[in-house]
Order: structure tokens, then C-alpha cells, then sequence
């Protein structure tokens, strides 16, 4: 594949840092669920962000079968509907996929934009399982979410991208 002009070629990402981050993900959600907020609609789901990330930039790493499994861990969590969760990770995680190759040719802002309406569409379906087994509607503050996530999507791309950032200035003292 040929690289867009002006891109850094990246170090390959390790496994434990991958998934290590994932897990890390999952108990920042649990602890924000816990928190003083509880499960207040509009909190960001900061898992899918990560999952989203990690199957766009890994996808022979992290894919559908890791999103399914991570939805089980959170919906025995939340103690939700069981697979609710999972289906909302599984299908956010299949339409990553889907675009994770014309994605990386913009820039992390566009790239912002252009993952607002996956993460809407992961709300929407898990909205819609919450109300279809009989479960009160939310409000309206649940559309702040996935704006939210969008919003969040540049400084977790920065920071989940620092450890294969290769040396601007490369020198025989350090090869890479």
C-alpha cells in the first residue's frame, strides 16, 4: 500500500500494549460507571473508542470476535441485558472494518468526523435492544455520546500511536 504523502512510517504495535490498553479502556468505563455520575447516558463509552481504534489501525489483531468478548465482560459489568453490549462492540467493530483502509487517509481530525456517525449508529442499536426489552428511554442526553467519543477520537489516536512513533532523526547509535 502506498503510504499518503507526508505520513510517518510507523514501528509495529505490540500485542501486550495493545491489548493492555483495551483493558485499561474497560476499567476506566467501569470505573465511570461507578463513579459519581453512574450511568448517566451522556458519559462517553471510552471502550468503544478504543476497540474502534485499535480494529481500524490492527484489524488482524483486534476484530469482531475481541469486540463481542469485551461487550460480554461489560454487559456482566453493567449487569445489562446480556449481549447488549456485544452486539453494539460487534457491529461498531464490523463497520470499522469495513472502512479501517479509506480511513487512514485523512488526517486524525477528518478522521473525527468520519467516525461520529459509527459511533452513533453503536448507541442507536444498543437504544434500541434497551427499549425493545423494556427498559425506560434515557433522554436526550444520550446523543451527547457519541459526540463525545468523536471528540475524544484525536487525543486517543495521539496517545495509542506514541509507542511506534520511529526517531525523526535516526543515528548510528540508534538504528531505529
Amino acid at each position: 500500500m502506498i503510504m499518503p504523502r507526508g505520513q510517518q512510517l510507523l514501528l509495529p504495535a505490540r500485542p501486550l500494549f495493545i491489548w493492555g490498553s483495551l483493558l485499561l479502556a474497560l476499567a476506566l468505563n467501569m470505573l465511570l460507571n461507578m463513579g459519581l455520575a453512574g450511568r448517566a447516558a451522556w458519559l462517553p463509552d471510552v471502550l468503544a473508542v478504543f476497540l474502534m481504534f485499535w480494529t481500524i489501525h490492527q484489524p488482524q489483531r483486534v476484530g469482531i470476535g475481541s469486540a463481542f468478548l469485551l461487550g460480554l465482560v461489560s454487559d456482566v459489568h453493567q449487569s445489562s441485558l446480556l449481549g447488549q453490549h456485544a452486539l453494539a462492540y460487534t457491529i461498531l467493530s464490523f463497520l470499522a472494518i469495513a472502512i479501517h483502509r479509506r480511513l487512514l487517509w485523512f488526517s486524525v481530525p477528518s478522521q473525527a468526523a468520519q467516525v461520529f456517525p459509527l459511533f452513533f449508529v453503536s448507541h442507536a442499536l444498543a437504544l434500541l435492544v434497551r427499549l425493545v426489552s423494556g427498559a425506560d428511554w434515557p433522554g436526550w442526553s444520550l446523543g451527547f455520546a457519541p459526540l463525545l467519543e468523536a471528540m475524544l477520537w484525536p487525543l486517543v489516536s495521539v496517545v495509542l500511536l506514541l509507542p511506534q512513533k520511529r526517531a525523526p532523526n535516526p543515528d548510528v547509535n540508534r538504528p531505529l
